[in-house]
């Protein structure tokens, strides 16, 4: 009777884990399936993430363990952001997730620069340009001022993130930008910082020392064609909101 019982208790328990692998869930709800059939912006946030851990741990595939850890440690973006220390001590991660995903990281940073660098950076409010500054930027807890450089066909040169400061402010230098401006033979530029608070606003600071950089650069014939604030997901663009002198 009580090799009965164990018998039933395990094959329950069987079940129960069978239930919980994706093979038994309907093809078009599979987030690998889903991806090839539909694309992959038809995938929420936990099946993407799912499909780049690949697998569950014990009792808990690989979708719920996705939206398990959304919810522990808040969004893609905090996990994006996490520590090593802080990522690999969560349940069913590890150095080797933890590396993979870097790596995810920083090809998407390439790719964009990429594609960047592909577009007229003349105009811009084009999409390539805000992606490859968001993908910059976007996650920095501390405000960071950062500058692309542009040949006379406001092509990039190069990206150089010049000043560092708290979450509220960064102190920000004219004679260094000017500086760069002249050691890569930029003929314009393009201004960028961080807000990590999330306000896709312009500050009173902001301006000021936007006005400052421009008065700074004219003396030595390079244009600032905008200054673009990253905010969250958001781009505020100076050019756009006619806020540039």
């Amino acid at each position: 009777m009580l090799k009965d019982s164990r018998f039933k208790e395990s094959s329950l328990n069987e079940l129960t884990l069978n239930q919980n692998t994706l093979k038994n869930w309907p093809e078009s709800e599979r987030p690998r399936e889903k991806l090839v059939h539909l694309g992959s912006s038809s995938l929420s946030d936990a099946e993407l993430l799912a499909i780049f851990l690949r697998t569950g741990v014990k009792g808990c595939n690989v979708v719920d363990l996705a939206r398990k850890l959304l919810g522990s440690f808040g969004s893609l973006g905090a996990i994006f952001s996490a520590s090593q220390e802080d990522f690999c001590a969560r349940h069913g991660l590890g150095t080797a997730k933890y590396v993979q995903l870097q790596a995810c990281l920083e090809m998407s940073k390439r790719y964009l620069a990429e594609k960047m660098k592909e577009t007229d950076c003349a105009l811009t409010s084009s999409k390539a340009t805000c992606d490859y500054l968001l993908s910059e930027l976007r996650l920095e807890s501390r405000e960071i001022f950062a500058v692309l450089f542009l040949d006379n066909q406001h092509q990039v040169l190069t990206f150089e993130r010049l000043f560092f400061g708290t979450l509220n402010a960064a102190a920000v230098y004219p004679r260094i930008v000017v500086e760069q401006a002249i050691k890569h033979h930029a003929a314009a530029v393009i201004l960028t910082h961080n807000h990590p608070s999330g306000v896709a606003e312009a500050s009173l600071a902001d301006k000021q020392i936007t006005e400052k950089l421009i008065q700074a650069l004219q003396l030595i014939d390079v244009r600032v064609l905008d200054h673009i604030i990253v905010a969250g997901n958001q781009c505020y663009s100076f050019a756009e909101h006619h806020e540039l002198f």
